[in-house]
């Protein structure tokens, strides 16, 4: 696991930058899941992020919970993080590096695990929503947003699934499941948790789904 977590590393290091600069594609639909997210969470929660990116989302969320933690493989996007935390003044928001599946915040529960866009880049999914499940306080959610890439039998979806392997290869994609919204449901359901509300935000080919689900 050690490679893959220093290959991963990497890759996410290489394009941190342009990354934080980036727009987001689906204003409307990124608003929304931040709303219906924000709607699960009380003032008394300890919530942990995984796959935090920059940040954004770590620091609209902090505000309305006890504690925020943020976790990403990628210690140049830790370091936007940071400033972004710093600028916002938030004082119960921290960040660690991790990796889904190490033992970063092992004997550690929360009310509240969260993983936006970043389901479909972890290989070994059964596993790791295993390892995400260990994370999550009995009753507690795990929130979701997920790109299917399995979804789609049009040109297009085709074309995308084609495409991946290539830009893999020359170091301009990294690993990426093509995993459908059945499958990725039926996964959470093994894992040991119920889903309480889905839908696709925003509803294209691939869809992203948005899943909260609370573990039995």
């Amino acid at each position: 696991m050690q490679m893959d977590v220093q290959r991963t590393a990497k890759f996410w290091n290489k394009i941190a930058d342009g990354y934080a600069k980036s727009t987001i594609g689906d204003m409307a639909a990124y608003e929304y899941t931040l709303e219906r997210s924000a709607s699960y969470m009380k003032e008394t929660d300890r919530v942990l992020e995984l796959g935090c990116g920059t940040g954004m989302t770590a620091v609209k969320f902090a505000p309305n919970v006890a504690e925020f933690v943020g976790s990403d493989v990628s210690d140049g996007m830790l370091e936007h993080c940071r400033a972004r935390a710093e600028e916002a003044g938030l004082d119960n928001l921290r960040f660690q590096q991790a990796m889904v599946g190490d033992d970063s915040f092992q004997g550690e529960q929360f009310d509240i695990v969260m993983a936006h866009s970043l389901l479909h880049l972890l290989p070994d999914l059964e596993r790791r929503l295993n390892d995400i499940r260990d994370l999550v306080k009995p009753g507690g959610l795990f929130i979701s947003k997920t790109v299917c890439l399995g979804e789609g039998k049009g040109l297009k979806a085709r074309a995308l699934r084609g495409l991946i392997p290539m830009l893999q290869m020359i170091g301009k994609a990294p690993y990426v499941n093509s995993i459908s919204v059945a499958d990725l449901e039926a996964m959470l359901t093994w894992a040991g948790f119920k889903i309480i509300e889905s839908g696709n935000f925003p509803n294209k080919v691939p869809p992203a789904r948005y899943l909260v689900a609370q573990r039995i």
